[in-house]
């Protein structure tokens, strides 16, 4: 869904300059959402990923949406600027590099998201910091923002940390304030507007953890475990450390007649239960007692039997023959089988310090916007996932790159009518939100933001991924990053 703007400032080319173009933006593009909007708030998102031993963020995987796209190459028509060429310069060392390595170094700006799906599970995406006036911008794809498969919502919990390495934060974690994307990406899902910029607050990292207690509470009914759970969970100054519901099974069998004329009997109510699917019942017909109880006799409840409506707490009632040489005697038991919900753990309290600004501590890449197709770009991510061949070649453990020159694209299934595409083994799991960085400087590790993978595809039909896509960059985005770019976020501790 393009719309052609008029033109406004000047830019000589590419990267020939360091003013910035300002395209005249459509009144009503952009749609902007609060995620984390106060201090306490954004104090619990640090906490509940810092908390457990970061167990949250260990055990998060890769954002498990449709990244498999059936793309086609264009040779006519494609991307095509909306208004004339811009740049917004990076932020970091502007020290000229020395020597050339052989190497790639690989950007400090980039990193993971790190947020909760609609399935209620910790995941993550690929992203990077780009250049604002208070250095505090993540830019990545925008269903890494927002979930469209929920209700347009956005996603929760959601964190940016560089350089993140199996539950390492070397720069903090930096706490989502509010998400930006197009009007056409938020309300019509458009694969041409799949992008979004994220302000963050300042990064904090731990610093220190102080058992307060330890606690152990039991409740009537699962429903209150669960509702006391989400209560500490939410503290702004406790998380919890190993707090579960638990079902605790509790056995009781209790005699019934003439006190001491019978014995206490310990009846197995799992197997009981296991042998008579049927239960509870009243009245309606023999069970056979199995392991532990005599089999020699089977045996009949006694008529008009109910058990309790509780279903947390049911009583069953049976008779049991007991065979001997002259005569039968019959007891008669009560089987207490109770459920007890427990939330039991240690509350800790964690101390935050904050460690500054996002752009101050990794720099801040570039942006470039209204380019020509056809130039190379690196690809920077967390690949993870395998190809549709099975090759598992990415473990998304560490960060990749690719490189290569960009194409004209299109992708109907995401309505995507004018996309790029560059030639990229990257797996789709993980590498959502990879940066393509244009004119990327190995000693300075910065470069121009020209793009973010939105999926990928295998266009040779070798079951393969050769294929990552973007949105192309044009003056509708600047209007995004625009709507961004000047919002303080501030500290949060």
């Amino acid at each position: 869904m393009k719309r052609i703007l008029a033109a406004g400032g000047a830019a000589a080319g590419l990267l020939a300059t360091a003013a910035v173009t300002s395209p005249a933006q459509a009144a009503g593009d952009v749609a902007a959402t609060p995620l984390a909007n106060t201090n306490l708030a954004a104090r619990q998102v640090a906490a509940f990923w810092y908390g457990e031993r970061k167990a949250n963020l260990i055990g998060a995987t890769p954002y498990n949406v449709e990244t498999k796209v059936v793309a086609k190459h264009v040779s006519k028509g494609g991307p095509a600027p909306d208004s004339k060429p811009g740049v917004v310069p990076a932020i970091g060392d502007e020290k000229k590099a020395t020597a050339k390595s052989k190497n790639v170094n690989l950007p400090k700006t980039t990193g993971k998201v790190f947020f909760i799906g609609a399935d209620h599970k910790p995941h993550w995406c690929s992203a990077t910091s780009v250049q604002a006036n208070y250095r505090n911008l993540v830019a990545t794809a925008g269903h890494c923002v927002y979930d469209t498969e929920s209700n347009k919502a956005t996603l929760d919990k959601w964190v940016f940390i560089p350089g993140y390495y199996q539950g390492k934060t070397p720069w903090g974690i930096y706490v989502g304030k509010q998400a930006f994307t197009h009007y056409d990406y938020d309300v019509y899902e458009d694969g041409d507007r799949d992008y979004a910029f994220v302000t963050v607050y300042n990064g904090v990292l731990p610093e220190s953890v102080t058992k307060t207690r330890d606690y152990s509470e039991t409740f009537d009914t699962k429903k209150e475990a669960e509702n006391k759970k989400a209560e500490l969970e939410s503290s702004p100054s406790t998380v919890r450390a190993s707090v579960t519901v638990a079902e605790v099974r509790s056995r009781k069998v209790v005699p019934v007649g003439t006190p001491g004329s019978v014995q206490v009997w310990n009846i197995d109510i799992a197997e009981f239960v296991r042998l008579n699917p049927n239960l509870p019942r009243a009245g309606n017909g023999p069970w056979t007692p199995g392991t532990g109880v005599d089999d020699d006799v089977a045996n009949q409840e006694p008529p008009g039997w109910q058990p309790g409506e509780d279903d947390d707490h049911k009583t069953y009632r049976f008779t049991r023959g007991i065979g001997a040489s002259t005569r039968w005697v019959t007891r008669t038991y009560w089987a207490n089988y109770d459920l007890d919900y427990m939330v039991t753990g240690n509350l800790y309290q964690i101390g935050l310090k904050d460690v500054g600004r996002l752009g101050d501590n990794v720099g801040g890449q570039g942006l470039a916007y209204n380019q020509k197709v056809g130039k190379p770009v690196f690809v920077f991510g967390y690949p993870s996932g395998e190809h549709p061949d099975g090759n598992h070649a990415y473990t998304g453990t560490t960060l990749k790159w690719t490189y290569g020159k960009t194409f004209a694209v299109q992708a109907p299934a995401i309505k995507g009518e004018e996309l790029l595409g560059t030639k990229s083994s990257f797996t789709g799991e993980g590498a959502l939100g990879s940066s393509w960085l244009l004119n990327y400087n190995n000693g300075r590790r910065l470069g121009y933001l020209n793009g973010v993978t939105i999926g990928v595809s295998d266009t040779d039909g070798n079951n393969r991924y050769d294929t990552s896509l973007s949105p192309y960059f044009d003056g509708e985005l600047y209007g995004v990053y625009s709507a961004a770019k000047n919002l303080w976020s501030g500290k949060i501790v």
